[in-house]
C-alpha cells in the first residue's frame, strides 16, 4: 500500500452522520462503522484530530427562531458536541484505540481541558483526539472550531466528511443535474457561496493555506481511498 499524503489530518463529521437513517440521536451501527474507519488509518501513524457537530441532536441556529436566547442555545449545542464526542470515543476504544476527548467547555468527568500543546502531545504518541465544545463561545459554528483547531495542531488537510460525496454547484439531492467539483479554490467557494463551511471556517483555512476535502464518510473505505489513493475522491478545495 502507497504511503499516506497526509501525516496529521483533522477529520471533521457532521452531527447528521452520526444519526444514520434516523432524524435525531446516535446510530450506534453508524458510529462503529466509522470507528472502523479511523482505526484503518491510525493504524498507518496518521496523527488524527476529530470534530464532531450536533446537528443530530441540537441546533442552537435553529433554537433562536423557536423563540431560545442564541447564546443559551449555542452552548447547548456546544454540550450535544461532547455527546457525541463521548460515543465516538467509546466505540473507538472498544477496538483498541487510544483516545482522548478535549473539551473547550469545563467537563471534567468526560474531557480534559483543551490545550494546544497537550492535544499535541497527544497526537505525537498516536492518541486519536476528538476536540468537543466548539470553540468554546457562542456564535461559532462547528466548522469554525475545526478549522482552529487543524491551524492550531498544525494539521496537513481538513477531512469533511459528509452524506453527499463532494461539492456540487447545487444540492444534488434537489437537482438530479447537479454538476460536481473535483476540485475548487477557496475564492470560488466564497464568491458563489458554496455550502461547503461557513464564511468564518473558509476564511481561517484560506489566510492560512489549508486545504479542506468533502467526502461521503458513509461510503466504505472512502477515507481510505481519499488518503492512500491518487485517484479523485470527493472534492478538494486548496
Amino acid at each position: 500500500m502507497a504511503d499516506l499524503h497526509y501525516n496529521r489530518i483533522l477529520i471533521k463529521l457532521s452531527g447528521e452522520v452520526l444519526s444514520g437513517q434516523h432524524q435525531f440521536g446516535i446510530d450506534y451501527t453508524v458510529v462503529s462503522s466509522l470507528a472502523k474507519q479511523i482505526k484503518e488509518i491510525s493504524n498507518h501513524k496518521t496523527q488524527i484530530g476529530i470534530v464532531i457537530g450536533a446537528g443530530n441532536i441540537f441546533r442552537g441556529v435553529s433554537s433562536e427562531s423557536e423563540g431560545m436566547d442564541r447564546v443559551s442555545g449555542d452552548y447547548i449545542g456546544m454540550m450535544a458536541t461532547i455527546m457525541n464526542s463521548v460515543a465516538l470515543q467509546n466505540q473507538l476504544e472498544k477496538i483498541d484505540c487510544d483516545t482522548r476527548v478535549m473539551s473547550a467547555l469545563s467537563i471534567r468527568q468526560l474531557a480534559e481541558p483543551y490545550i494546544r500543546r497537550r492535544a499535541t502531545r497527544h497526537l505525537e504518541k498516536g492518541r486519536i483526539v476528538i476536540f468537543a465544545g466548539g470553540t468554546g463561545n457562542p456564535y461559532f459554528t462547528t466548522d469554525t472550531a475545526a478549522a482552529l483547531r487543524a491551524i492550531e495542531i498544525n494539521a496537513d488537510i481538513i477531512i469533511k466528511g459528509t452524506k453527499v460525496d463532494g461539492v456540487y454547484d447545487s444540492d444534488p439531492m434537489k437537482n438530479s443535474n447537479a454538476i460536481k467539483y473535483e476540485s475548487l479554490s477557496y475564492k470560488k467557494v466564497i464568491d458563489n457561496e458554496l455550502k461547503v463551511m461557513d464564511l468564518t471556517a473558509i476564511t481561517l483555512c484560506k489566510e492560512n493555506k489549508l486545504p479542506i476535502a468533502v467526502l461521503d464518510i458513509n461510503k466504505t473505505n472512502n477515507l481510505k481511498d481519499f488518503l492512500f489513493s491518487s485517484g479523485p475522491i470527493g472534492t478538494t478545495i486548496k
